[in-house]
């Protein structure tokens, strides 16, 4: 009988796509620096260390804003080395709610150019 290696310190949870809520990932993205998160990870298309963005809080309130996202399922975390990667889980949600990223991705979009960010 084998026994599976005991997680790592290091490994972040996430929930498993069948546990993504929906009023989770809608409360997730209701906030501003949070939904900045996810659209510059949309954009990117590629994983991005939580160093490369420039959101304008404190150090720990940028990892709450990213470990409210990973914990609703939106975004995934893992450590290389130092830096700890996030990449956006389109397919889950794409697959969960589908159209609701794209949709809420635009309408972010729309609303930055007419509040002039």
């Amino acid at each position: 009988m084998s026994t599976a290696p005991a997680p790592s310190s290091r490994d972040l949870p996430h929930p498993a796509s069948e546990d993504i809520r929906l009023e989770a990932v809608l409360h997730a993205l209701s906030d501003p620096m949070r939904l900045q998160i996810v659209r510059e990870l949309a954009v990117d298309d590629d994983e991005l260390t939580c160093s490369q963005f420039a959101l304008p809080v404190t150090k720990s309130t940028t990892t709450h804003h990213f470990r409210v996202l990973r914990e609703a399922g939106v975004i995934r975390q893992c450590y290389r080395g130092t830096a700890k990667m996030n990449g956006l889980r389109r397919d889950d949600l794409d697959d969960l709610f589908p159209g609701l990223l794209d949709a809420l991705l635009a309408a972010a979009g729309r609303q930055a150019v007419r509040l002039g960010g």
